[in-house]
């Protein structure tokens, strides 16, 4: 029997016999093997009707589920989009090459990007028909996530490329509004990128990066020269 400290109180708790563990991970594992197929089904469909045109009941019928085991995972379409992206920054924040830390903060964002388009290739297309339906004038109910998802998908970029600047400091929000509107930038190339591994989109945030790098270390120039003028100026 363990004891759990709350608070300062001790609280029992009963002990978990392995097979129920086993048959909790069990239960857990297949929970998110049905969430990924139901994704998937919902996917295919998109890609030979348009995403609008998905049917989670098509859905269902298509994967022999009743509707209600559906319900368990997605309430909906927009559901479906957010678990789709969810795959894009799993992708950004999977595991690094070996001596990535010593690599160059340019080529550390530029990987890390790349592994977010990447991911969500596959299905190109209907991932941009998702943004579309997320940000169309009557969908007023998915616009604030929205954004909230852009400033969470830029802020996970910022830690898995590893930049130093704590948050909140005035360096990381000069960041965060480069990055944002680099991400932005790019995404609509990409949305149109039909070369051969993506290579426009590659291109493109090459180039952008290194006019990020160099903005970036002119800000840094710039605010030193700053405040060594007011330390002559105070003294």
């Amino acid at each position: 029997m363990s004891m759990i400290p709350i608070g300062g109180a001790v609280t029992e708790t009963a002990p978990v016999a392995p097979h129920d563990t086993a048959n909790h991970a069990g239960r857990r594992h297949a929970g998110r093997r049905y969430a990924d197929d139901i994704l998937e089904a919902a996917l295919h469909q998109a890609e030979a009707r348009g995403w609008e045109a998905v049917s989670l009941i098509a859905v269902a019928d298509h994967l022999g589920l009743p509707a209600a085991a559906v319900l368990d995972h997605y309430r909906d379409a927009n559901d479906l989009a957010d678990a789709w992206f969810l795959r894009g920054w799993r992708a950004m924040l999977a595991d690094k090459p070996l001596g990535f830390a010593a690599w160059s903060a340019r080529k550390r964002l530029g990987h890390c990007l790349l592994a977010w388009f990447d991911a969500l290739a596959p299905h190109r297309r209907v991932t941009v028909q998702m943004l579309r339906t997320k940000a169309h004038p009557p969908h007023l109910h998915t616009w604030v996530p929205m954004l909230f998802d852009l400033s969470r998908t830029v802020q996970w970029w910022r830690e898995a490329a590893r930049l130093e600047a704590p948050y909140g400091s005035r360096r990381a929000q000069l960041e965060e509004i480069g990055l944002t509107a680099l991400f932005l930038a790019t995404l609509r190339v990409w949305a149109h990128d039909e070369s051969e591994g993506q290579r426009r989109t590659r291109r493109f945030l090459e180039r952008r990066l290194g006019r990020a790098e160099w903005w970036l270390t002119r800000c840094d120039g710039c605010r030193k020269r700053h405040r060594r003028g007011r330390r002559a100026s105070a003294g």
